[in-house]
């Protein structure tokens, strides 16, 4: 059901706190609660983008293909850093789509095949406005054209794994895969018969 707040919504102020990579800004406004009463907040919002990521599966060999690379804000969260993951980027100038092909010959070096768009999602509506668009596309042997490991001028550094699907999900119980956005392709893989 879709909720009419723009009524409900009234902004002050707004103070960006850093744009020195994406924009974080500060805003302060009231909110009109459910009883009629308006209570004045303040929440800081980081502004990034929207992005995309996409599971690469291939039914023949009941494989998806995934990245580990390191992550600086896992590490300094007590994590080794190394993270396993879906392919994804930021959209930038580019509608979601465009910009998961463009991604996924980047960091896994697939020229991706039957593309197709399965849900979006908030991943930290709480502080982040990034809506990310799920994607699922097959791949195979011949689609290979590079060597993918991502754009070293932008840091990456991406090591490509092809692993069973049946396999990705028992790192997700092990706590091998911990990203968010790919536990949910590997659930949606495994409840929607994905590679059957």
């Amino acid at each position: 059901m879709q909720q009419d707040t723009q009524n409900r919504v009234r902004i002050h102020k707004v103070e960006v706190l850093s744009d020195d990579w994406y924009v974080l800004r500060k805003t302060t406004y009231d909110y009109q609660r459910k009883d009629g009463s308006w209570q004045t907040m303040s929440r800081e919002t980081y502004d990034r983008g929207n992005g995309a990521t996409i599971l690469l599966f291939n039914k023949a060999r009941q494989t998806v293909v995934l990245t580990r690379q390191f992550r600086f804000p896992a590490f300094v969260n007590g994590h080794h850093g190394m993270l396993i993951e879906t392919c994804a980027g930021l959209l930038d100038q580019d509608d979601a789509e465009t910009c998961i092909r463009r991604e996924t010959e980047e960091e896994t070096g697939y020229s991706v095949r039957n593309v197709r768009k399965v849900f979006e999602a908030f991943m930290s509506p709480g502080s982040v406005t990034e809506i990310l668009h799920f994607f699922v596309g097959e791949f195979d042997a011949p689609d290979r054209v590079g060597d993918g490991g991502g754009v070293e001028s932008d840091g990456e550094d991406i090591e490509v794994l092809e692993v069973t699907l049946d396999r990705a999900l028992q790192m997700i119980n092990e706590g091998e895969i911990m990203d968010g956005k790919t536990i949910m392709l590997l659930q949606y893989a495994k409840l929607n018969g994905l590679l059957s």
